[in-house]
């Protein structure tokens, strides 16, 4: 086995002292330009590559940033962690991931694991955890919640307003002269699935139309729970000219149901989902959706992070709500 590259062989090759050595790794104090040259000529020679987690450490900080996703393989979730890690690109710190599974126990395990870990900051993304919970997270550990609302730390939260974007995508249907319309929510305990819900009410309370609960069907965010709900909504009889989708992934699995069923989108029933996910663009037809700025979300939860770590003064942005209108909605006939 190769021998490991000892502080003391850098110094013995480079002729100074193994504190000279540490200095010019940690960048703890001023190094005299020929000893720090001659240390790290040392280290490429003898191929030395310092240990970022115990330099980390000896500083008080391991230099990592915990993620937690809730499904990583999502385009959601994929677009806000791409979001933190092109934030922290540019800096010395590392993200570590790991996925909660929309399980309060494996996120609750998952963030453990991550303290375990000594990270330096924690952005959840999503998630189910209790807000008792949350709060003394976040009174111990410089903490972002994305797609999250927490009282009393409006700040560490970055989301829409799901109540509004709820409500913006059932008046957009409304505006186009569909009455009976249904709703495919996300998971029912799941905040930003009850908050679309109550917006897509307030929408047909607010137009004077009585909610009919055989239009409501629930889903958990997954493609396949899309084909079910829609599935569901047949077998009842229930008629319906239009269905807002909690997600995008929703919205496509209802796509392919009607297809399959020999409905057409949007002749026969307009669709609008939720996220503005890349691949929403490329549906048949291009769907219409509520865009929801994930990758700048992850972005600023970075950023955002880095400053509590600082101990500097932050404030997290207001992300607003559009429509994005593609071909998947036409009015009324």
């Amino acid at each position: 086995m190769k021998k490991k590259v000892t502080i003391q062989d850098i110094a013995r090759k480079a002729n100074v002292s193994k504190s000279t050595v540490s200095r010019v790794l940690n960048k703890t104090t001023p190094v005299e330009e020929k000893k720090a040259t001659a240390v790290l000529a040392a280290m490429k020679q003898l191929n030395f590559r310092p240990n970022a987690f115990a330099r980390g450490l000896a500083g008080g900080q391991s230099m990592t940033i915990g993620v937690v996703t809730q499904n990583i393989g999502s385009p959601f979730y994929d677009a806000v962690t791409q979001g933190v890690i092109s934030a922290l690109s540019a800096t010395e710190y590392s993200p570590i991931f790991v996925d909660g599974q929309w399980n309060k126990e494996i996120e609750a395990t998952s963030i453990r694991t991550l303290l375990n870990r000594q990270v330096d900051g924690l952005i959840l993304i999503g998630g189910n955890l209790p807000a008792n919970e949350l709060k003394k997270l976040v009174e111990s550990k410089p903490l972002v919640l994305v797609a999250q609302r927490l009282e009393g730390f409006e700040k560490n939260c970055l989301s829409v307003d799901n109540v509004e974007a709820g409500l913006k995508a059932t008046q957009f249907l409304l505006d186009l002269g569909h009455r009976e319309i249904a709703h495919i929510a996300g998971i029912p305990e799941h905040e930003d699935a009850i908050q679309r819900l109550n917006g897509y009410k307030t929408a047909l309370q607010n137009a004077g139309i009585a909610l009919n609960p055989k239009l409501l069907v629930d889903g958990n965010f997954s493609s396949q729970s899309g084909v079910l709900a829609v599935e569901s909504l047949l077998a009842r009889g229930v008629s319906f000219s239009a269905i807002f989708a909690a997600n995008d992934e929703m919205a496509c699995g209802a796509r392919l149901a009607l297809y399959r069923r020999g409905i057409r989108v949007p002749e026969d029933v307009s669709l609008i989902g939720f996220d503005n996910q890349p691949a929403s663009a490329f549906m048949t037809p291009p769907l219409t959706t509520v865009a929801q700025p994930s990758r700048e979300m992850g972005s600023a939860a970075a950023q955002i992070i880095l400053q509590q770590i600082a101990g500097e003064e932050f404030q997290a942005p207001s992300f607003p709500v559009e429509i994005v209108v593609r071909e998947s909605a036409i009015r009324r006939w």
